[in-house]
């Protein structure tokens, strides 16, 4: 059980194709998932051709960010179920609804290559499995950067050689 004083924290991460975690934001439970975009852009010093996030980042702000940051970027973001066209939106969040109306949303997320966004998911489980799932700074401040640094630590592990997994049968 959670003592009062103790509070979730979010870590939000940047991560390339070579496994490396480019960005990380951390937050408190309150923060919503589609503000962190621009902090994580941020940090990010190079174009990048890809961006694929969840469901919860379906934002117009975000978009605008991302192809702020850079302009040829794919936008891979699922709008949600009973999403409309807008003039509003941005013309890449039309394009995926009208993709997805077509062709359906497994499709969608083949064709789109929306399965890269495991890669930040399975850093945030590298983070977890090798650093912990708690913090040990009290300090929010600290937090960040605790996590900061381990998400370079995780980047010089990854520096050193990741294991190649497959499908096997």
């Amino acid at each position: 059980e959670l003592s009062s004083k103790a509070s979730w924290r979010k870590c939000h991460a940047a991560v390339n194709q070579s496994h490396y975690i480019e960005a990380c934001v951390l937050t408190d439970r309150f923060s919503h998932d589609d503000q962190q975009v621009a902090s994580l852009l941020d940090q990010i010093h190079e174009p990048i051709d890809h961006f694929t996030a969840d469901g919860a980042y379906d934002e117009t702000p975000v978009y605008n960010a991302v192809t702020a940051h850079s302009p040829k970027v794919a936008v891979v973001i699922p709008p949600q179920r009973n999403a409309v066209l807008s003039d509003k939106a941005a013309s890449q969040r039309n394009a995926n609804i009208i993709e997805i109306a077509a062709h359906g949303r497994m499709i969608w997320q083949k064709s789109r290559q929306y399965g890269r966004r495991n890669l930040s998911e399975l850093a945030m489980q590298r983070y977890q499995k090798i650093l912990g799932d708690t913090m040990h700074a009290r300090d929010f401040q600290c937090q960040k950067k605790e996590a900061m640094i381990g998400c370079g630590v995780l980047n010089k592990m990854t520096s050193l050689g990741i294991p190649s997994s497959y499908r096997s049968a």
